[in-house]
């Protein structure tokens, strides 16, 4: 049985390997929602590059692709505070006279 090579330090010019894409069935097994998401906008992007997808879905999968891009994006956004709309604010002190 062959032995599994020794573990090293990646040299400078080197990069990292990347994960493989999680399928749709992972992501939303153990992935976050913008993992799922990227997941179904790879799987209708098959479908969509498919020449045997029936040309009566197009028109739907074109529309649900689009808008997974823009909930990934929407995550995206609301993940990152430097462009995130929502300002993030310390709470105040209850008031219980105030009507």
């Amino acid at each position: 049985m062959p032995r599994k090579p020794a573990l090293r330090a990646v040299a400078a010019d080197e990069k990292a390997a990347k994960k493989p894409p999680m399928t749709v069935l992972a992501a939303a097994e153990g992935g976050t929602r913008v993992d799922e998401l990227r997941a179904m906008r790879r799987r209708i992007a098959r479908a969509l590059d498919d020449p045997n997808t029936a040309a009566r879905d197009l028109a739907s999968l074109s529309r649900r692709q689009l808008e997974i891009g823009r909930e990934i994006e929407a995550v995206e956004i609301a993940e990152s505070e430097e462009q995130s709309v929502v300002a993030p604010t310390g709470d105040e002190a209850w008031d219980e006279n105030a009507i």
